[in-house]
């Protein structure tokens, strides 16, 4: 029996950082295992290593010759594929008879209106979907509802994403919830907190982490004001992004320049222990499809201080695993870091740091991937 070709179309791929980049690098060697046949187009410029899938990268030229170049490599592994399992809207993907599959991790018209200056920075995605805007926002918004109802099948990382979806015009039936997963090869340090802290010459006062790419909707700001009101607190900024400048501003204007450090982007290994050594990760952001912050602090023992945003609550269970603040409310915040804070609270959230987390197993994704996947075959 011939094997199912399957073609992966994707704007971002490894050693590119970006969840989707991630997700197909772990997802397609088991795919693979499960007598798949992959073949991989996706614009980029490295010159990473060898995969054990064909892969076609599109350099990153002035954007009609970017379209024109993946068109023209598409079309022929269009005609190739008995499934196209994509996983950015907007790719130019034309010809072909094999059903499409879109994998959807957050809302690409919001995300492109605000790095535009088309609406504000701060502008709340759930607002977003039903809030009528100028004619390049409203463009983008109806451009990619119709790109998703042209699907035949849907895959979305949360419950929150897929009533987003759902507003969009989709039908229900086509979406399904498949949570994302830590990586097979992400293991907890194997350290005890105190011997994490030392490496980072941390002493005894609460450590607070924040990992995350330094956009506006990612909230840091709102820590910063937050924890004017937790003085005996540090906060460490792991991550990099086009907001740093700004944030490390307000930090030295909020009079924190000596209990903030920002890091920059941190490799996985150097995180996960930073995640050990912390009492806390916080991610107050605005959106989130599905975080793998979380996942990942929650998989080394620490707890999680995160806004009731998004997905954020089918992973954080609050007072359980966690503590949930609204969102924007610095002030709320504020109040949860102190109770965070609270004597005994920190050990008895990180005593409970793995309830719930058998849902992020990376044998259930791919299991359910695969299902997901094979219904669509002709």
């Amino acid at each position: 029996m011939n094997k199912p070709r399957l073609l992966i179309a994707s704007g971002i791929f490894h050693p590119e950082p970006g969840g989707p980049a991630t997700y197909l690098h772990e997802l397609l060697p088991a795919l693979l295992e499960r007598g798949w046949d992959i073949r991989a187009i996706s614009y980029g410029d490295s010159k990473a290593a060898a995969y054990p899938y064909p892969l076609k990268r599109i350099p990153r030229r002035l954007l009609p010759l970017r379209l024109a170049a993946y068109g023209l490599a598409a079309a022929p592994l269009l005609r190739w594929a008995d499934l196209v399992y994509v996983h950015t809207l907007g790719l130019p993907l034309v010809g072909g008879s094999a059903p499409r599959v879109l994998k959807i991790v957050g809302d690409q018209a919001w995300e492109r209106s605000v790095r535009r200056g088309w609406i504000a920075a701060g502008e709340d995605i759930d607002r977003f979907q039903s809030r009528r805007y100028g004619a390049k926002v409203e463009a983008a918004k109806a451009a990619r509802s119709r790109e998703a109802r042209a699907m035949q099948g849907i895959i979305v990382p949360s419950e929150y994403l897929r009533q987003m979806v759902v507003g969009w015009g989709v039908p229900p039936e086509r979406i399904q919830v498949i949570y994302n997963a830590l990586s097979p090869a992400s293991k907890p340090p194997d350290v005890s907190r105190a011997e994490a802290r030392a490496r980072f010459g941390l002493g005894d006062e609460p450590v607070f982490l924040t990992a995350a790419r330094l956009m506006p909707w990612k909230g840091v700001d709102h820590i910063l004001t937050a924890l004017r009101e937790t003085p005996e607190a540090i906060l460490i900024v792991a991550g990099d992004g086009p907001d740093r400048e700004r944030l490390v501003a307000l930090a030295e204007t909020y009079g924190l320049k000596q209990r903030v450090r920002f890091t920059g982007r941190l490799d996985r290994e150097t995180l996960a222990l930073l995640m050990r050594a912390a009492d806390y990760t916080v991610l107050y952001s605005g959106y989130e499809g599905l975080s793998h912050t979380l996942l990942e602090s929650l998989q080394a023992g620490t707890p999680v201080i995160a806004s009731d945003k998004g997905g954020n609550p089918e992973v954080v269970r609050h007072g359980v695993n966690g503590l949930l603040a609204p969102y924007p409310d610095p002030g709320a915040l504020a109040q949860v870091l102190r109770e965070a804070l609270a004597p005994g609270r920190q050990a008895a959230l990180a005593a409970n740091s793995q309830v719930g987390m058998e849902r992020f197993r990376f044998e259930h994704m791919v299991e359910a991937t695969d299902a997901a996947l094979r219904r669509f075959l002709r």
